[in-house]
């Protein structure tokens, strides 16, 4: 068990960290404070074929360490980093490598794309840009903190966030500093920082006080300040509101969510509240025209209506097996785990759509999606992509020997059996997933465990939400039906539980070593 403390003060961290540690160990020896086992994957009907196109090693040093390194896509092209210095470009069609640059750095946060350039950046405080063409270095300079995320590029700047609170814009052509914004630090943090995010002329990153900020891109100026989480508790470990994922826009709202804390809706030009419901989450949220997806600090992947913040549908499937933040795909919702396994949901009720695996290692940092592919890195520096295509389930065979019932002129999947594990969705029934099984040569199967009925969020005292809610788009049609087949859980043993549990008391799976 880790746990991960951030401080400007060397001796604080060396205090905190002894202490800590005699209150987990005292906490170790009472009966009624077991840390929550990872939920085991077993066997369930699939809907979504999954298929491995292509994977590649990028590396990341003999130690697997909890690093920003993420991968960006971008023009047909996925960007990479690796701990021991490794930058390189691929084709996201075929995986074939088209450049591999070294930068002979300790690189702990990237791969940040636009305007035509690569930045990464290391835990030394290196901010290196390179040409994304072909990889040859554009510049290099040196910021006083670690860089633990990607910095985002826009067209006049390059936004880098480090540990020590501080924003800072680089000149585009030179790295040359040109303003820095700074944000007080709790004594007490996750690892981690949130990616910012250029909207327009605007920056948009949270912190780990929770709070989340809007920047003018040109000068750093403040252009609005909201806490979405305003820090509460006794201790240091109770007060942790940290925001390390990285906000989502989508039609002038911007949606956070943080460590014990909330998710929340804020308008754009503003920062106003618009709804907010109680959640923990260190990873992340994803949205689309309908719902917030946020995969939560237990290991929950939970759907909320955008537009009022209320609970959909709840999947406990892959508690405390520490996920990734959620993607959206053409075909659902995907998210990782520590195993380095990758799940699909069901986007109207929640139900497990497909999985397969990606090396056996933890993946930390978001997978990517486009379309109906998504696209991944492991902590050990592995890139795996893989393509899904829907199972039409109304050619799935009864197994019963008993007559088949007549056939019904309404669409539709087939009812789930008597005992059916699927998650009930709160308000209009969706259409749950049953039948059609894919062949089990690029994916394992899981069933679910007993219901599980979404709860009503906690009542919130943020102002009710727009009264205009966007319309939904145009629901695409079915892919033509597939012949089941046999789905089962790889053989293997227990999987070992994370690093340490996310609970109001312990920092989540994924949390690193102090630094």
């Amino acid at each position: 068990m880790f746990i991960d403390i951030v401080s400007v003060r060397p001796w604080v961290r060396l205090t905190l960290g002894v202490v800590l540690l005699g209150a987990l160990v005292a906490c170790s020896s009472k009966k009624d404070k077991v840390i929550d086992p990872p939920a085991e994957l077993t066997d369930f009907p699939a809907s979504l074929r999954v298929q491995r196109t292509w994977d590649a090693g990028l590396g990341g040093g003999k130690d697997v360490l909890r690093l920003g390194l993420g991968v960006s896509e971008t023009e047909g092209h996925a960007y990479a980093a690796g701990r021991d210095g490794d930058v390189e470009a691929f084709d996201v069609n075929t995986g074939k490598s088209l450049w591999h640059a070294k930068t002979k750095a300790p690189l702990s946060g990237g791969t940040g794309v636009g305007s035509g350039l690569v930045v990464v950046g290391s835990s030394e405080g290196a901010v290196i840009a390179l040409n994304a063409a072909n990889g040859t270095e554009r510049w290099r300079v040196k910021v006083n903190g670690e860089v633990l995320s990607a910095p985002a590029v826009a067209s006049q700047a390059v936004i880098v966030r480090t540990v020590d609170g501080k924003l800072r814009g680089l000149a585009i052509d030179s790295g040359k500093q040109l303003w820095e914004y700074e944000q007080q630090v709790p004594r007490l943090s996750l690892r981690g920082t949130a990616v910012p995010v250029i909207v327009g002329n605007a920056v948009i990153c949270g912190f780990d006080n929770g709070r989340v900020v809007s920047l003018n891109i040109a000068d750093g100026s403040l252009l609005w300040e909201t806490t979405v989480a305003p820090s509460k508790g006794r201790t240091e470990l109770e007060r942790l509101v940290d925001i390390d994922s990285a906000v989502k826009v989508f039609d002038n709202y911007v949606y956070a969510v943080g460590f014990q804390g909330r998710v929340a809706m804020l308008a754009m030009d503003t920062g106003q509240i618009w709804w907010a419901q109680d959640s923990s989450s260190y990873r992340g949220l994803a949205v689309d025209n309908e719902h917030v997806y946020v995969s939560t600090a237990e290991g929950d992947v939970v759907a909320l209506k955008r537009t009022e913040g209320t609970e959909v549908w709840r999947q406990k499937a892959l508690a405390h097996r520490g996920l990734s933040a959620p993607v959206i795909t053409e075909d659902g919702v995907a998210v990782a785990d520590f195993k380095g396994y990758v799940h699909w949901l069901d986007k109207n009720t929640g139900a497990l759509a497909g999985r397969a695996e990606a090396g056996g290692e933890r993946i930390s940092n978001p997978p990517v999606a486009n379309g109906d592919r998504v696209l991944v890195i492991n902590d050990e520096g592995k890139l795996t992509e893989f393509k899904t295509s829907p199972i039409a389930l109304a050619q799935a065979k009864p197994r019963s020997s008993a007559p088949a019932a007549p056939a019904s002129d309404a669409p539709g999947a087939a009812p789930a059996a008597p005992g059916s594990n699927l998650p009930s969705p709160v308000g209009p029934a969706g259409n749950d997933a049953t039948g059609g099984i894919p062949p089990a040569s690029d994916t394992s199967g899981g069933a679910l465990p007993a219901n599980t009925p979404a709860t009503s969020p906690p009542a919130s005292d943020a102002p009710v939400a727009p009264a205009a809610p966007p319309q939904p788009g145009p629901v695409a049609e079915p892919a033509p039906a597939a012949q089941p087949g046999p789905v089962r859980t790889p053989p293997s043993s227990e999987a070992p539980a994370p690093d340490n549990a996310a609970s109001p008391t312990a920092p989540p799976p994924d949390s690193s070593p102090p630094r």
